[in-house]
Order: structure tokens, then C-alpha cells, then sequence
């Protein structure tokens, strides 16, 4: 099917936004939907099969909408999950304001407080878990990278302090090396750690700013530490995020879950097609979405390649490897 579609009146600026550097932002439609994009001045000739054309043609308008700034590739990436998922965003982050919760069709918009100024939920399987994170003592989070497990969890933790509904944020996973030998590595015991924490810190960092939790991790309200260093305590009143949880022995999470206490919440997050303990050892977190499946106050969200909000490649990568090594939901792959 072809489809043809004009942007009146000319605008030579937004249409140069519209179609980014040298076409790549053409490019990058083209491949997300298997169809061909053809431009002359402000025309362009799509053709492909009807959904996937008409999906292409609702994404240059949104872009044309928002084109009197140049448009950033990763912009284009959620607007392309978006369209793929035929579902508009059912939560923001903004700037200021408390949590909120207010009526958007048929799920309630849940609007948190970060320093972003707005980040929405763009599949179903995202505002899944957002919902499931506010309303559950316990969250797993289960699916490939490049879904949001991670960024979404620091972001509903980052709000939770904000709103002072919890004291203090602490982020914690294991230190296993994902298949290479590292060896000793130099530095203080922060200094060693530092590498296994830093996608912890990062996402920190985008909704918080390095000044605000420079300050926080002076005053206690932010503490990021390995795994093992949970033994022992018991977090009250603390919002706890176990990343990379695929790389925990039961026992270690066991002795994780078992750490929460009064006002706190948890979330675990993690790929189980990604475990790099030895061969033989369980993964904890296949482990513990079989053990803990029917308790009450547990929420289970599994994301799939659906909800890969990163390059379009990466999904189809994800999906490429699910193809080739077909197994049930849980279990690990072979080496």
C-alpha cells in the first residue's frame, strides 16, 4: 500500500527536524516498520503494508508537531515504541507537584516527582509495573535490558523520597562479573565496587542531578552498596532496589526479601536470560518468581522485546536470540 502525506504550509526548518541528519530520522522509521519512505519538499510517499504505513504516517505528524527544536534519536525511539504498541503514555514525571493519581481513559495517570521534567510509561507492560511498584510491598520486574526495569524502579524511589514517604533510598546488586576475570582491581573498597554500582549511579544522576545526590549521599538518604552487605540488617522506612538480581543464589535472595521491614517497599530487577554465576548454580531470581508466585503482596511484572525502549535493533536482537533458544519463561539458557 502506498500512502502520501503533505505538511502545509512549508517550513523548511521543522521539516529538516522532522527528518534529522542526513534522513536518519526516515531511516530509523523505515526499519522500526518495514516500510519505505520517499521525500520531496514537504511531501512524502509512504509505502508498506497498510497498518505499518499508516503507524509510519502518525509518527511524522507527531514529529512535525514537535519540531521546532531538533529532535533527539531517543525522542524518535519512544515514539516508535509508542506507535508499536498502539497505547498512549499513562504516566509522566515532571519537574514539580506531588504523586497524583487522575482518571485517563480507563487506567489513572500517575504523575511522580523527579528533577526530569517528563518520562512517561509507553508499553502496557510498563505502566504495569509502575502500578504494581505503587501498590505492592514487593516488585519483580523480570525481561531483557533496554526495558526500563531499572530506570523506572530509581525513578518511583527517587519520587517516594522526594514526597518523604520513605528516609532513604538504598540500591543494591551483586558483584559477579559478567563472564570475564577482572581480577583484583585497584582502590578502596568503594573504588572495587564502584564498577558493578555504576548503571545504579547513572540512572541516579538523569532524574536527580549529580549536585542533589552528591548532597543526599552526604546526609544518608541515598546509600548504594554490594549485595553481601545486606546481611544482618533490617531496612525500615527504605525504598530498596536489588538490581541484576538473575545473578543472586537463592540464598542470597532469600536473605534479601528477608531484610525488608515496617514502611519499606522493594523492587527486583533482572534478566534471566543473562545469568552469569557459575554453570550448575541456580539463578535466585528464577528461583524466587517460582517460589514466590502465589504470595499475596508480591507483584510479578516479565517484560518482553515488545517493550525494548531503547535502539529498534535491540529488540529485534532479543527477539532473534528468544527465536533460536526457545525455552520456558524462567529457565536459563545454556551456555
Amino acid at each position: 500500500m502506498i500512502l502520501r502525506h503533505a505538511f502545509i504550509p512549508h517550513d523548511n526548518q521543522r521539516l529538516a527536524h522532522v527528518c534529522g541528519a542526513l534522513d536518519e530520522h526516515l531511516r530509523t522509521i523505515e526499519a522500526a516498520f518495514d516500510v519505505s519512505i520517499r521525500r520531496r519538499n514537504e511531501s512524502f510517499r509512504i509505502e508498506g503494508a497498510r497498518r505499518a504505513a499508516e503507524r509510519a504516517v502518525a509518527v511524522l505528524q507527531q514529529l512535525h508537531e514537535r519540531a521546532a527544536a531538533p529532535i533527539e534519536p531517543a525522542e524518535l525511539q519512544l515514539l516508535l515504541v509508542q506507535a508499536l504498541q498502539d497505547e498512549g503514555p499513562a504516566l509522566r514525571v515532571v519537574q514539580s507537584g506531588e504523586t497524583v493519581i487522575e482518571p485517563a481513559g480507563e487506567a489513572p495517570e500517575i504523575v511522580l516527582k523527579t528533577r526530569r521534567a517528563e518520562l512517561a510509561g509507553r508499553t502496557r507492560n510498563q505502566v504495569a509495573y509502575l502500578r504494581n511498584i505503587l501498590g505492592h510491598d514487593i516488585t519483580f520486574g523480570l525481561g531483557p535490558a533496554g526495558t526500563g526495569k531499572t530506570f523506572l524502579a530509581v525513578a518511583c524511589a527517587v519520587d517516594a523520597l522526594e514526597r518523604g514517604s520513605v528516609q532513604r533510598i538504598i540500591l543494591t546488586r551483586p558483584a559477579v562479573e559478567a563472564g570475564e576475570r577482572l581480577g583484583f582491581l585497584p582502590g578502596d573498597l568503594a573504588q572495587k565496587v564502584d564498577p558493578y554500582l555504576r548503571p545504579l549511579y547513572d540512572a541516579l544522576y538523569d532524574l536527580m542531578g549529580m549536585e542533589r545526590v552528591a548532597k543526599a549521599f552526604e546526609k544518608g538518604q541515598i546509600e548504594i552498596a554490594p549485595l553481601a552487605f545486606m546481611r544482618g540488617r533490617t531496612l525500615n522506612h527504605a525504598f530498596v532496589i536489588l538490581d541484576e538480581a538473575q545473578n543472586t543464589t537463592p540464598e542470597q535472595m532469600k536473605m534479601f526479601l528477608t531484610r525488608i521491614g515496617f514502611g519499606s517497599r522493594a523492587v527486583v530487577t533482572g534478566d534471566t536470560t543473562q545469568v552469569d554465576l557459575p554453570r550448575g548454580q541456580k539463578s535466585g531470581l528464577v528461583d524466587a518468581a517460582q517460589v514466590l508466585r502465589q504470595v499475596r503482596g508480591i507483584a510479578m511484572t516479565r517484560f518482553t522485546a515488545a517493550d525494548v525502549v531503547r535502539h529498534p535493533l535491540v529488540a529485534r536482537i532479543v527477539e532473534a536470540y528468544d527465536a533460536a533458544r526457545p525455552r520456558p519463561v524462567g529457565d536459563r539458557p545454556e551456555a
